[in-house]
């Protein structure tokens, strides 16, 4: 008899499921929260936001403010379904149990070449800022030992990744926190040697659509991947000491967060700076908005804050990408070589992961100049992808739960069923206005065509393996890894 959807595996006493993978518990609740952060104050917020800015001016905070709610609902469906289900396979795990293998099939890799391309797209930004610094010298060869030192770091116990990487996120947080102060006192008028823009930059400079509608959706656009990269905390559950109260908190914590780095940053930028300024783009908009604030030094230290920001978000996405392929493999859903585990760590899915890293050098040596705005246009494709996968698996699940353990339901999503279906509509517009503008166009179909043809593969697999007698090619039931 065939199945639709995976079987549930048998369920430890503390919510997790039996541990089959080898995968160490090395990650405390401090590493799991700034690792909700780590994975997305990346290129998209102080590289790639320079670009929204210029095409959305002032507008740009109504743009992340979108996004954001709609990220705040996606991380809260996501983190009911992880916190019931704790797995390094997250939200492919949970479309499996769901709608059956070939949705995890085709969410998990989709998303494993999300995070894989990302890895490239920061070293990229990353070696933009060191050649600033040396000019002369060859970007792509920067990309090269960036790859090379967090390749290195990743095949290491994941203790030290979460080491490493709390450090690194607590180093940008801090930073984010120091600029915000910064620019209130910029805005009211108290910061020594300054004066009140008011609202000029606001309202001035063609108003606060200066390219009306069409800027503003190119600034949505680019805000949707500045927000991409949070699900690799509930990845990183996995390898948590607790990984039900892990996973719920450090969802939690991530919606203020959200509110206060994101939208407040983009709000104190426009404010200080015109928006039109070319300095935003050339720059960055952090940069510029301490340059223009005569703070001796502060631009040059907030570089140095950014291209460390950029490193931990490339080591986040190595670590999170191996994750995802490592779980695929455990499930039957990839291949075997990749689920090799040594001193608890997937070394074979390490390595994997880095090697799409080592292609974008390759492509920033022939075409520096294009590939990072394609790529952007390209993981915000993909983003959306995997937030239809979490949106649709948490509307049946949700219901499996309620019927079936209830207690499981540590963290709730707000307003079920009608937020999530609001949710969806919002991924929805989002996808209608990238195929309206031709900058995204080609890269949106690139995307859909990715997926349909992942989702083709896992149907074929499905319907094989249930034509298999009963125990042959068996397959370790989703969300078992933990």
């Amino acid at each position: 008899m065939s199945r639709t959807t995976a079987p549930a595996p048998a369920d430890r006493k503390d919510g997790a499921t039996t541990p089959t993978g080898g995968l160490t518990h090395g990650l405390k609740q401090r590493h799991l929260s700034m690792i909700a952060l780590g994975g997305v104050i990346g290129a998209g917020l102080f590289v790639g936001s320079g670009a929204g800015i210029a095409a959305a001016g002032p507008s740009i905070v109504l743009a992340y403010t979108l996004s954001g709610l709609l990220v705040m609902l996606v991380m809260r469906m996501l983190g009911e379904m992880s916190a019931a289900y704790p797995s390094s396979g997250s939200f492919s795990s949970h479309a499996e149990r769901a709608f059956g293998s070939w949705a995890g099939f085709a969410s998990g890799w989709a998303f494993w070449v999300l995070l894989s391309v990302a890895v490239g797209l920061e070293g990229i930004g990353a070696a933009k800022i060191v050649t600033g610094w040396l000019p002369g010298t060859p970007e792509w060869a920067w990309v090269a030992l960036f790859m090379l030192v967090f390749c290195g770091t990743n095949l290491a116990a994941v203790k030290n990744f979460g080491e490493f990487e709390f450090w690194f996120a607590a180093l940008k947080v801090g930073a984010i926190a120091l600029f915000l102060g910064l620019g209130v006192l910029a805005i009211t008028g108290v910061l020594p040697g300054t004066d009140s823009p008011g609202t000029a930059n606001l309202f001035g400079q063609g108003g606060f659509l200066p390219n009306g509608s069409e800027g503003l959706v190119i600034g949505l656009l680019a805000s949707v991947f500045s927000y991409g990269g949070m699900e690799t905390v509930t990845i990183a559950a996995a390898e948590s000491d607790n990984p039900v109260q892990g996973v719920a908190k450090a969802v939690r914590t991530a919606m203020w967060r959200i509110s206060l780095f994101y939208i407040g940053s983009m709000a104190v930028v426009v404010t200080l700076i015109p928006w039109d300024d070319k300095a935003v783009v050339e720059k960055g908009p952090y940069v510029a908005a301490l340059d223009h604030l005569g703070i001796p030094g502060a631009g040059q230290i907030m570089n140095v804050v950014v291209l460390v920001a950029l490193l931990s978000a490339m080591n986040a996405n190595i670590y999170g990408s191996s994750r995802i392929a490592f779980s695929l493999v455990g499930r039957g859903l990839g291949p075997k070589v990749l689920g090799k585990v040594s001193a608890g760590v997937p070394r074979p899915a390490v390595l994997a992961s880095c090697f799409f890293g080592f292609v974008c050098v390759g492509l920033n040596y022939w075409s520096p100049d294009k590939i990072f705005p394609w790529l952007l246009n390209m993981i915000g494709g993909v983003i959306l992808v995997v937030w239809i996968f979490i949106a649709a698996s948490q509307l049946v699940l949700r219901r499996r739960l309620e019927r079936e353990a209830p207690e499981k339901l540590v963290v709730r999503m707000w307003l079920y069923p009608g937020l999530t279906y609001v949710a969806l509509a919002g991924m929805a517009v989002i996808f209608f206005l990238m195929a309206r503008e031709a900058d995204t166009r080609v890269q949106l179909y690139a995307t859909g065509a990715m997926t349909l043809v992942l989702a083709v593969i896992g149907v074929v697999r499905q319907k094989a393996r249930a034509g298999e007698p009963a125990g042959a090619g068996a397959v370790t039931p989703a969300a078992e890894e933990v």
